[in-house]
């Protein structure tokens, strides 16, 4: 099975559970978060919209089915995980004044900041209600992880938000963020999926380990995305991150190792007293790439696969399982680039 089918095998299996779950919500909330996630239209008409690619689930779901567990004792976590993604998308498009996800509209855009807080709350409360009424013999240990894997996602957010402010900011530093902004949640998604199997302690922990470096690779390629994505693909515009100036990995890299381009990436970076124009972010880009930091983000990514592929080295999984996540693995690098 391909990459790709694995995870619309996983979006499949899981959106009619979702679904159930967003049902719960009062009609204004649910109104909002269906359409955050691609079913109606602002006005609640049904569309066929794009509600993402569901990696997550898709990965939780395989690594427990790899391990026997059944597809209904995953599927609270498998809600549970993309609830929690979500929540979290809604609170950044707000942080990061984004107009446009999946080619729509985003929510704060539409309905105002209050709701997209108030949406993302409710989606995150949603997350444990489902988790705690599982009936699961692993129900409070999953919630417990996906508790402490979210206060982790809020920890990589706020050092997000606040690099924006500071001229300082460390390689290292800026892979610790990311590790909480992206590779937190990819992590307990796969422990989830061998935890909520009943999987032993030391197998839980390999599959996180696996989650946490593939969400290392997936935030290297969100920010080459971020740079030199094309809007077609991402639902973004051109350059945003070097819009608003973010201090991702590929441009930290180019101002801390890139020479004379990554000294003039980081002069442009501080120079905030005006807006900068379509060409002054081609010639950002264009430095970054010079001081050689798409190249290096690239490599990292490809690195941080390979981690991912030795974390399971003693976990026993038979060939096509394995094949599976390794695929599902190299996919999250190679996605739009």
């Amino acid at each position: 099975m391909t990459a790709v089918a694995v995870v619309g095998r996983g979006r499949e299996l899981v959106e009619p559970a979702l679904r159930d779950a967003v049902s719960r919500l009062d009609d204004d909330t649910r109104l909002v978060a269906s359409y955050h996630l691609g079913w109606n239209d602002s006005d609640g008409r049904p569309v066929d919209g794009n509600g993402g690619k569901g990696v997550r689930p898709g990965l939780l779901m395989l690594v427990g089915e790899s391990l026997g567990g059944a597809p209904a004792d995953l599927l609270p976590g498998a809600v549970a995980v993309e609830l929690v993604h979500n929540f979290s998308l809604i609170h950044d498009d707000l942080m990061d004044r984004d107009t446009e996800r999946r080619h729509r509209r985003t929510v704060w855009s539409i309905w105002g900041d209050a709701t997209a807080v108030l949406v993302g709350d409710a989606l995150l409360s949603l997350a444990h209600e489902i988790l705690a009424e599982s009936g699961s013999p692993h129900a409070a240990a999953a919630e417990r992880s996906l508790s402490l894997a979210t206060r982790e996602l809020i920890r990589g957010q706020v050092l997000d938000v606040a690099f924006e402010r500071r001229d300082d900011v460390t390689l290292t530093q800026c892979i610790d963020m990311a590790a909480g902004k992206t590779g937190s949640l990819l992590s307990v998604s796969t422990e989830l999926g061998a935890l909520l199997s009943g999987a032993p302690a030391e197998v839980s922990a390999a599959f996180a380990e696996f989650g946490a470096e593939v969400g290392i690779a997936f935030q290297l390629v969100d920010d080459l995305l971020g740079i030199w994505g094309w809007p077609e693909r991402t639902g973004k515009p051109v350059f945003s991150d070097l819009r608003s100036r973010k201090k991702t990995m590929p441009v930290v890299w180019a101002t801390t190792h890139g020479g004379l381009a990554g000294r003039q990436l980081a002069d442009w970076l501080a120079d905030t007293s005006s807006e900068p124009t379509e060409a002054d972010l081609r010639q950002a880009a264009d430095l970054v790439e010079r001081a050689g930091g798409r190249h290096w983000a690239h490599e990292e990514a490809l690195a941080r696969v390979a981690l991912a592929h030795n974390a399971l080295a003693g976990v026993g999984l038979d060939l096509a399982h394995r094949a599976e996540l390794d695929r599902l693995a190299a996919f999250v690098v190679e996605r739009d680039l």
